[in-house]
């Protein structure tokens, strides 16, 4: 019975060797594992760095350029409004045209009758003077003014239609 105790403990001892091995040799295999991802991390860091101030010079430019941007759209802006002033003057003006050849053309149709009535009391004088002064001329063929006149007094008339 004894051989059996001394049989079991050295069988205990042989499987805590081996059990000892395999930890030692999985232990062994960890830690180049852990190793190799320490050296992995190490330039993944050095990397980060680099991308780091990469970014960071990137974030000024891009700070640089969209206050240059702001500043160029302030400018524009007072360009823009100007060009709307501009367009509101011109607009005006055009209302304002357009009422004063409104209110002629208005005043030309009313007063029509007094016009040709003008027209008529100058032909009218013309031919006093002509007969005042003796007519000058006797021998060209002309024609009455007087005829030219109801010519014109005719085509107004038609004009008004």
């Amino acid at each position: 019975m004894q051989i059996i105790l001394y049989l079991s403990v050295a069988l205990i001892a042989i499987a805590f060797f081996i059990l000892v091995l395999s930890l030692t040799k999985t232990l062994k295999a960890m830690k180049e594992t852990l190793e190799s991802v320490s050296h992995t991390l190490d330039g993944l860091e050095s990397q980060l760095k680099g991308v780091t101030g990469e970014t960071t010079m990137l974030l000024h430019k891009t700070n640089a350029l969209a206050d240059d941007i702001q500043g160029k759209v302030e400018k524009l802006d007072t360009v823009v409004h100007a060009v709307q002033g501009v367009g509101n003057t011109i607009q005006d003006m055009n209302d304002s045209l357009r009422k004063v050849s409104t209110s002629v053309s208005s005043a030309m149709v009313r007063n029509q009758d007094k016009v040709a009535q003008v027209v008529q009391w100058g032909a009218v004088a013309k031919e006093l003077k002509d007969k005042w002064f003796g007519e000058k001329n006797k021998h060209q063929d002309n024609k009455p003014f007087d005829s030219e006149v109801k010519i014109h007094t005719h085509q107004l008339e038609r004009s008004n239609s």
